[in-house]
C-alpha cells in the first residue's frame, strides 16, 4: 500500500513530518511513504534510507494563509496538490497532510472526487471515551461543513457506523445526534429533521440525542452533528485537556515541598492520564466519503501524530472499509 505524504505542511514541516514517516516506515515494511515536497529540505531530515520511503520534489507549498479553492487550482506545483492527484491518478492508495485544513478539504472534494451517493464530505475524529462502556468514540463532523443538511448528517451515521466497524472492529456500533437535550423534540429544525432521518436509517443502530456533557463517557460509539457544533466541540475536548494538565502542574509545582513530593508519587498516575486525553494518538481526523482516504492531523503535529495518523490509514487500506461503503451508497 502506497500512502502520499504532504511533506511540507504543518507548522513544523518537513522536520516533523518526516520523523513521523521514518518511525512509521521502520514499523510497517508493507507501507511505502511518497513524501512530495522540496526534495533537498526532506533529505536534509532523513537519518536514514529506507527502502518504502520515496521523494517526489514539489517546488510549491499551499500555506496556511492561502485561500483553499484557489491555492488548489493555482498552485499545480504544490506538494498538497501533487499528491493529490497521484491519489486521483491510482498511483497512491491515500493522501496525508498536516497543512491548510480548507485546501485539504478542497482537494479532496476537487481533485479525489466524492463517493457515489455522498453529498457532502465530513471530518471524523476519534476522542477517548473515560468509562468502561467503550474505549473510544468518532465524530463526525468536526469541520469541513459548517453548514449540514439532515442528509448529510443521516449519511454521517452510516459513514461513522462503517468506520467503527471495521477500523474499531466494533459488531454494532450505537448512533447518537448531538444535541442540547435527550427528548426527541429538542433542538432545531436542523436536529428535529436529522433525528426523523435517522430513525429511518435501517443501516445504524440509532439511540436518540445525546448531550455533550455525556461524550467522554462514552455515551454513543458514533456521535453525529453539524461541522460548525462539531468543530466547537473538538476543540474544547482539546483545549479542556491542555488547561486540566496546566493546572494539575501549577498546583503540584506552586504549592511547596509537599506538593511536590506528592506530584513525585503521583507521577506514574499522571502521565496515564496524560495519555488518556491525548487522542493524537487515535490518528488524524478522516475527510469521509471521497474515493480514497483523505487524512488531516493537526498543524502543529510532532514526530508522535505523525507516526499514529499513518497507522491509521495503514488500518484503513487494510480493511475493505471503502469497498464496502461504496456498495452501500451505490445500491441506495
Amino acid at each position: 500500500m502506497r500512502i502520499a505524504v504532504d511533506a511540507m505542511g504543518g507548522d513544523n514541516a518537513p522536520k516533523e513530518i518526516v520523523k513521523g514517516c521514518l518511525r512509521a516506515a521502520r514499523e510497517f515494511s508493507d507501507v511505502t511513504l511518497v513524501l512530495y515536497g522540496k526534495e533537498e529540505a526532506i533529505r536534509n531530515e532523513l537519518s536514514e534510507d529506507l527502502p518504502n520511503i520515496e521523494i517526489v520534489h514539489s517546488e510549491e507549498v499551499v500555506k496556511s494563509d492561502d485561500d483553499p479553492v484557489r491555492s488548489i487550482r493555482r498552485k499545480k506545483e504544490s506538494s498538497m496538490v501533487k499528491a493529490a492527484y497521484s491519489v486521483k491518478n491510482g498511483e497512491n492508495h491515500a493522501l496525508f497532510s498536516a497543512g491548510n485544513t480548507g485546501a485539504l478539504l478542497a482537494a479532496g472534494t476537487l481533485i479525489i472526487g466524492r463517493m457515489k451517493g455522498i453529498d457532502r464530505p465530513g471530518l471524523l475524529a476519534t476522542f477517548p471515551a473515560l468509562s468502561d462502556k467503550r474505549a473510544v468514540f468518532n465524530m463526525i463532523d468536526v469541520g469541513a461543513n459548517a453548514d449540514s443538511k439532515p442528509l448529510n448528517i443521516n449519511q454521517y451515521a452510516t459513514l461513522g457506523t462503517y468506520y467503527s466497524k471495521h477500523v474499531h472492529g466494533i459488531d454494532k456500533p450505537t448512533v447518537g445526534l448531538l444535541n442540547n437535550g435527550t427528548e426527541e423534540n429538542k433542538g432545531n429544525d436542523l436536529s428535529k429533521s436529522s433525528y426523523a432521518l435517522l430513525k429511518e436509517n435501517d443501516s445504524i443502530d440509532f439511540i436518540g440525542n445525546v448531550e455533550a456533557r455525556d461524550l467522554l463517557d462514552g455515551v454513543a460509539d458514533v456521535v453525529v452533528t453539524d461541522g460548525f457544533t462539531g468543530n466547537a466541540v473538538l476543540k474544547t475536548i482539546e483545549g479542556t485537556a491542555i488547561s486540566l494538565m496546566s493546572v494539575i502542574k501549577s498546583a503540584i509545582m506552586d504549592n511547596g515541598i509537599k506538593a511536590k513530593l506528592g506530584g513525585l508519587m503521583l507521577k506514574d498516575s499522571l502521565k496515564e492520564v496524560k495519555d488518556l486525553l491525548d487522542y493524537s494518538k487515535y490518528g488524524g481526523a478522516v475527510l469521509f466519503g471521497l474515493k480514497a482516504p483523505v487524512i488531516k492531523t493537526h498543524g502543529s503535529a510532532t514526530e508522535e501524530p505523525v507516526y499514529h495518523t499513518i497507522r491509521q490509514i495503514r488500518e484503513m487500506l487494510e480493511s475493505s472499509l471503502l469497498e464496502d461503503l461504496i456498495s452501500h451508497f451505490e445500491n441506495q
